[in-house]
C-alpha cells in the first residue's frame, strides 16, 4: 500500500473526531461512514487477538470516540429494545459456536469482539444517532449523494478499466479478471468488488427515485432531483451487476405496487423471499435448477453456469452445516468441505447466508436474518401504506426496503456493507410509538405550506 493510503487509514480515527468537532453529530456520522466506505483503501492491519484494523472499524471507533467527546448524553441515553435482540444474539453467537466445538472461551470471546466490530458497532451507531424522521431523511439523502459522487469515478473506470485504487493506493483490491463483464469493464473504484459498487449504485438510485417521486427531495445542490437521477441510473446500469439491477427493479415495483393497491403485500413478498430461499435450499427441498434455467434465458449460458456452480457449492456446504445445526462449526474454516482423499478444500462460499449457517448454525442465521428484515416487518405491521409515499415518512419506508433488498442480495453474495447495517440500527425508530410521524400527526410533520393550508381549513 502507498504511503498516502497508510497515512489516511492510520489517521482516520482522529479525522473522524475532527468531523464531530466541526459538524452536528449525525451529519458527522453520515460524512464519516460515506467518506470511509466510498474513498478509503480496501486494506487491513492484522492485530493479534483483536479485530482487524480496517477503514470501517476505524470509522466506527472514531464515531464512538467522537460521540463520547462531543455528544456524551446521547451515548448515555440509549436503551436496548426488543428490536435489538436479534442483533445482540448474532453478535454473541460466536461464543456458543466456539464453546460447542471445543475451541474454547478465549476463541469465542475473540470471535464475539470481531462480530461486534463488524456488525454490532454500525448497528449501535445507527441506533444512537438516527432516532426520528428528520435524521432518517438526512441519512437517505446522504446515501443518494454518495451515489452521485461515485458517478464520475465509475464512468472513468468503465471507460479506462478499474485503476483508481491502484493509482491512489498502490494495489488492486481484488482479482482483476473479475472486472470484465458484458464485453466491457465493471468498476470497483474504492470498494472490494464490482458487485459492491453495483449494489451501492442501484440502492442509491432506488433511494433517489422514491425521494423524488414522493416529493421529499426536489433539489440537491440547487439542481432538480430528476436531472441528477438520470446520470445515476445510467451509471448503475453500466456497472453491469445483473442481480443489483434486478433488486432495484423489485424494490421500486414493490413500493409502487403498495402505493397503487394500498396494500403492503408486495413488500411482504420481498420480506419472505430470502428466508424462503434459505429454508428450501438448506433443507434440500429445492435444487435451484429452475432459477438456473431462468438465468440462462435472461443472461446467457455463461452467467447461468456461474449460478449452477454456486448452487452446487451451496448443496455441499449446507450438508456440512447441518451436521452441527444449532450453532455451526465455529471459525477457522471448519464449515468448509474438505476432500477426504486429497485433503483439499473443494468448496466455495459465495452467499452470506451459507457462511452464517456453516459458522454459527441455525441460531446465527436466524438472528442475522431477523436483524436485517425486522425494519421491513415493522413497516408493514405498524405503518399504514398511505404514509409510505408522504414526504414525512417516505425516507423511512424506502430505507426499510433497501435493508430488505440487502438481505436478498446476501443469498448469493457475501458483500458486507456497514452502511446498510447502520440503516438496520437506525430503522429501530420504526418500532417507537413517537419515533416517526404517526398517522394523527401527518400535518405536524408536513412541509410548512401544508401546515398553513391545514390551519386555514381548521379556521
Amino acid at each position: 500500500m502507498s504511503l498516502l493510503g497508510q497515512l489516511i487509514l492510520l489517521g482516520w480515527i482522529p479525522l473522524v473526531v475532527v468531523l464531530f468537532a466541526s459538524l452536528p453529530s449525525r451529519r458527522a456520522v453520515i460524512a464519516a461512514f460515506l467518506l470511509a466506505w466510498l474513498f478509503l483503501p480496501m486494506a487491513e492491519y492484522r492485530i493479534q487477538g483483536l479485530p482487524d484494523y480496517t477503514k470501517m472499524s476505524a470509522t466506527c471507533l472514531g464515531v464512538i470516540l467522537g460521540t463520547m467527546l462531543f455528544d456524551l448524553p446521547r451515548l448515555l441515553s440509549v436503551r436496548p429494545g426488543w428490536t435489538d435482540l436479534p442483533m445482540a444474539i448474532w453478535c454473541v453467537c460466536p461464543l456458543a459456536s466456539s464453546v460447542s466445538n471445543g475451541l474454547g472461551v478465549y476463541d469465542g470471546l475473540s470471535a464475539v469482539l470481531n462480530q461486534f466490530t463488524t456488525w454490532g458497532l454500525p448497528y449501535l451507531i445507527g441506533r444512537l444517532h438516527f432516532t426520528d424522521a428528520a435524521s432518517l431523511k438526512e441519512l437517505a439523502v446522504g446515501i443518494f449523494v454518495g451515489g452521485l459522487l461515485y458517478v464520475p469515478l465509475c464512468l472513468y473506470e468503465i471507460r479506462m478499466s478499474p485503476q483508481l485504487h491502484t493509482m491512489l493506493y498502490g494495489f488492486h483490491q481484488h482479482s482483476f479478471a473479475q472486472t470484465m463483464r458484458w464485453g466491457g469493464w465493471r468498476p470497483t473504484v474504492f470498494m472490494q468488488h464490482g458487485l459492491m459498487v453495483g449494489m451501492w449504485m442501484c440502492m442509491a438510485s432506488l433511494l433517489g427515485l422514491w425521494l423524488w417521486m414522493s416529493g421529499t427531495v426536489r433539489r440537491v445542490w440547487g439542481v432538480p432531483t430528476g436531472w441528477l437521477l438520470l446520470p445515476l441510473l445510467i451509471t448503475a446500469i453500466l456497472c453491469k451487476s445483473t442481480g443489483a439491477l434486478a433488486l432495484l427493479v423489485l424494490g421500486l415495483l414493490s413500493l409502487l405496487t403498495a402505493r397503487w393497491l394500498r396494500s403492503p403485500l408486495a413488500v411482504w413478498a420481498l420480506l419472505i423471499l430470502s428466508p424462503l430461499y434459505m429454508t428450501l435450499r438448506a433443507g434440500g427441498q429445492w435444487s435451484g435448477q429452475s432459477l438456473v434455467t431462468l438465468a440462462e434465458r435472461l443472461t446467457g449460458q455463461q452467467r447461468a453456469g456461474s449460478l449452477q456452480y454456486r448452487m452446487h457449492n451451496e448443496d455441499l456446504l449446507a450438508a456440512r452445516a447441518l451436521q452441527r445445526p444449532l450453532f455451526g462449526w465455529g471459525g477457522w474454516g471448519r464449515a468448509r468441505v474438505i476432500d477426504e482423499t486429497s485433503g483439499r478444500d473443494i468448496s466455495v462460499t459465495d452467499g452470506l447466508w451459507i457462511i452464517a449457517l456453516g459458522n454459527h448454525g441455525v441460531v446465527g442465521l436466524a438472528s442475522l436474518t431477523a436483524s436485517m428484515l425486522l425494519p421491513g416487518v415493522i413497516l408493514c405491521l405498524r405503518r399504514r401504506v398511505g404514509e409510505w409515499s408522504m414526504p414525512a415518512f417516505s425516507p423511512a419506508a424506502v430505507l426499510a426496503v433497501v435493508v430488505t433488498l440487502y438481505m436478498i442480495d446476501g443469498v448469493l453474495n457475501a458483500m458486507i456493507n456497514p452502511v446498510f447495517i447502520l440503516l438496520a440500527g437506525a430503522l429501530g425508530t420504526l418500532a417507537k410509538r413517537h419515533g416517526v410521524c404517526r398517522p394523527a400527526s401527518f400535518v405536524a410533520c408536513a412541509p410548512p405550506a401544508v401546515q398553513r393550508m391545514d390551519a386555514v381549513v381548521a379556521s
